[in-house]
């Protein structure tokens, strides 16, 4: 059974960076996408951005330029690097492992973002 779990979430204060990752148990093979999704307080959760099991990223307008995904096939890790976090970046973070049909997703993972 794939299990997808996403860590690195924390307290930061404007302007500073984070790393999330999320690992996928078992081996990521074939074509997958891993996408990363953002949920804030009161809203519904959004798309940040996508990597495919080629190396293709894509990002939301909210965070281009600021985030970026990278991933380590070896480790079965996908990661996002958020730089110049804002106080509207604060969410909780998931991690989605998409592969034919089936959708695996984490439970999140807490940013907040505040002096």
């Amino acid at each position: 059974q794939v299990q997808v779990v996403e860590s690195g979430g924390g307290l930061v204060q404007p302007g500073g960076s984070l790393r999330l990752s999320c690992a996928v148990s078992g081996s990521i093979v074939g074509v997958y996408t891993m996408g990363w999704y953002r949920q804030a307080p009161g809203k519904q959760r959004e798309w940040v951005g996508i990597i495919t099991n080629d190396g293709t990223t894509a990002y939301s307008d909210s965070v281009k330029g600021r985030f970026a995904i990278s991933s380590d096939n070896a480790k079965n890790t996908v990661y996002l690097q958020m730089n110049s976090l804002k106080p509207e970046d604060t969410a909780v973070y998931y991690c989605k492992y998409a592969r034919g049909v089936m959708d695996y997703w984490g439970k999140g993972t807490l940013v907040t973002v505040a002096s």
